[in-house]
């Protein structure tokens, strides 16, 4: 009986995957080009390079374990990192299956439209430049330029402040955490994550304007808003 009961689990967690991975982006690289919008990232052995490397080697050597641990988990890209702003045990994906879609097309959205950039500019991640970085977080093969973590943590953020205003500041302060882990994690320069923000804004920006994202966003917040006892706004 256990076994069978874990067979279901993983064949339900190996669908979810599947689904979000389907999941269709709200928007692309043709409408939103942040080739044409976003500045040049530093060059290699450039001053500005030189001094993000040099934070990311002093975060290495001066961070928490509390502060590796937060690195390590915000590697997982889904807005229930948010959790611990909401603070409501009914935050959850079981509780919330529009508000779940909803999120899987909005992390969708960020490879759609930062994947080509970071494809486009191919800048090295840190510890491919320097062997002196040991990053704590899981390795990526794609470009480090710009943050794809920041951008669809700064976009989740300014999407979920839109359904719950009453904790804008909190869950922008904890989108921006979110962002800086990667330089925590000894992933990313400053510079990624700095674009990443301004990539993450423009998208939030953009896709509201899209019927089709206002009708899904207003049915996830009154999801959200209900499940979670607040008042309608």
């Amino acid at each position: 009986m256990r076994n069978l009961a874990l067979s279901l689990a993983l064949v339900i967690g190996l669908a979810s995957s599947v689904l979000a991975e389907d999941a269709k982006p709200f928007s692309d690289a043709k409408e939103i080009d942040l080739v044409s919008l976003l500045p040049t990232p530093p060059a290699n052995n450039s001053p500005q390079m030189q001094a993000e490397l040099a934070e990311i080697l002093t975060i290495q050597v001066t961070r928490t374990p509390e502060m590796a641990a937060r690195a390590v988990a915000d590697a997982d890209e889904d807005v229930w990192r948010f959790a611990d702003v909401i603070d409501n045990p009914k935050f959850t994906k079981e509780n919330l299956p529009k508000f779940a879609a909803f999120f899987d097309r909005v992390v969708a959205t960020e490879g759609a439209v930062v994947d080509p950039a970071k494809d486009f500019w191919k800048r090295p991640r840190p510890h491919l430049y320097s062997d002196l970085v040991k990053p704590i977080v899981p390795l990526s093969k794609s470009g480090a330029y710009p943050s794809g973590h920041t951008t669809v943590g700064t976009l989740m953020g300014i999407v979920l402040s839109n359904m719950v205003p009453e904790k804008r500041t909190e869950l922008m302060a904890r989108a921006w955490e979110y962002g800086h882990n990667r330089i925590v994690g000894g992933i990313h320069y400053a510079s990624d994550v700095e674009a990443g923000r301004i990539a993450g804004t423009v998208i939030a920006e953009t896709i509201r304007t899209h019927d089709d994202y206002k009708a899904e966003f207003e049915a996830a917040k009154e999801e959200l808003r209900s499940v979670l006892g607040l008042s309608h706004v």
